[in-house]
């Protein structure tokens, strides 16, 4: 699909996708493993990089051979046809209702921690928040890029900070013999910890931005992924050196905590607001991301309509507007009907693990070789992880079925050329 400016390289990927699996849940996740599996936590993580790898490869895959800004509804599309590409992108799009309104709640409440700010402070902080996003996004998408590269960076630098000022080293950390650990406490820690992971399929939406797709957008996914792996574990381990987790502690406070203890009260705002730019980058992506979608699917069908034009940028600011909107109006009707932030997530995770499914079963019917092995893995693992979240599944399911039945079926010669 041409339109979109090709600019991003290696570096740049990298950074978009670490940042993307970073977000949130570096904060809150690492704590979260530890008051599961304890130390278990630390095999935990290099458990969880072999289960989704096969997952990535095959995204790399597909992104490879397939870049378009459709991203999982181009794969679905080429693979099952123009109907349930048009359901997978609307099962996409239905995220945003529940999970951007839930990754603001939380980008905010940094600025609460920091500064005590209220209730109408932190919706001016959301408002804040979406339109820097709608700025940053009236530029292509490499100053995106460049923006979250520096954002890996300060998370990168402030983990190296707590090891160095915390005198944590390979040599000390003490890992639990696997005869010790206990399968259930590390079952229920993976099924928490693979959400640290759910950002691929947004990844696949910026393929065609790529100078190179071929070479570079397998890569910078693949080595974003082990950067994101590895900060992860990282953080694990000064967690538990620090026992910063369990009792009456809020996850997301167990690092920031950390910071505290080692670099004093003054050193609090530092750590809220890089776990704010954390939260802004997986934002960023992700609206990004929903903004690319709404252009590619309304520029096959209506090319000259108002969300299919570019800017001067050749960015996809009118349809980044529209989702900026919407997320706007479903952040303030989640504050009015007071959503709580766990059934939001809730929500939205199931949506993105069955959106990986279609995407694993599109990849085992259009690739060939190793890749489709791996695609073959990697929808095993989908209703693996669709079974461990058992009934809360229903919501996406329900979509998927609503969104089948209401959406018209177009009638088209043919599916689109691959290419």
């Amino acid at each position: 699909m041409s339109g979109l400016k090709q600019e991003l390289g290696l570096v740049q990927g990298v950074g978009l996708l670490s940042t993307s699996l970073l977000g949130t849940g570096v904060f809150a996740v690492p704590a979260l493993a530890a008051q599961i599996a304890d130390s278990g936590s630390l095999w935990a993580w290099p458990v969880l990089i072999i289960l989704v790898f096969p997952i990535a490869i095959a995204f790399a895959a597909l992104g490879r051979h397939f870049p378009n800004a459709g991203g999982a509804a181009h794969f679905v599309s080429l693979a099952f046809g123009p109907h349930m590409a048009r359901v997978t992108g609307w099962l996409f799009l239905s995220v945003i209702s529940v999970g951007l309104p839930a990754a603001l709640q939380i980008a905010s409440g940094f600025w609460q921690a920091a500064f005590g700010l209220e209730h109408s402070g932190l919706l001016l902080v959301q408002l804040g928040t979406l339109l820097a996003i709608l700025l940053l996004g009236m530029r292509s998408a490499g100053s995106s890029a460049n923006v979250q590269v520096i954002i890996a960076g300060l998370i990168v630098a402030m983990v190296a900070a707590i090891w160095w000022k915390g005198g944590i080293t390979p040599g000390s950390i003490q890992w639990p013999a696997l005869s010790t650990l206990s399968a259930s406490p590390m079952f229920s820690a993976l099924a928490v910890m693979f959400w640290c992971f759910v950002g691929l399929e947004a990844f696949a939406h910026l393929a065609a931005e790529f100078r190179n797709p071929e070479r570079d957008f397998p890569r910078a996914l693949l080595i974003g992924m082990l950067v994101a792996g590895g900060v992860y574990w990282s953080c694990t381990a000064a967690v538990l050196a620090f026992h910063s987790y369990g009792g009456e502690m809020a996850a997301s406070a167990s690092l920031p905590s950390i910071v505290v203890q080692l670099f004093g009260q003054h050193a609090l705002w530092v750590a809220c607001i890089i776990g704010y730019l954390a939260c802004f980058a997986s934002l960023n992506i992700y609206t990004q991301s929903f903004a690319r979608l709404v252009w590619s699917q309304t520029y096959e069908q209506k090319p000259k309509a108002w969300v299919a034009q570019l800017s001067r940028s050749r960015s996809p600011l009118n349809a980044l507007s529209l989702v900026l909107l919407c997320c706007l109006i479903s952040s303030l009707a989640a504050d009015y009907f007071s959503l709580e932030l766990d059934e939001l997530i809730v929500y939205a995770n199931g949506i993105f693990v069955f959106i990986y499914l279609l995407c694993m079963l599109s990849g085992c019917r259009l690739l060939k070789g190793s890749s489709r092995v791996m695609s073959f893995i990697g929808t095993a693992l989908c209703v693996l992880l669709l079974v461990m979240i058992g009934w809360k599944t229903l919501y996406a399911i329900v979509m998927f079925a609503l969104l089948w039945l209401i959406l018209p079926r177009r009638k088209q010669a043919s599916a689109e050329a691959v290419g």
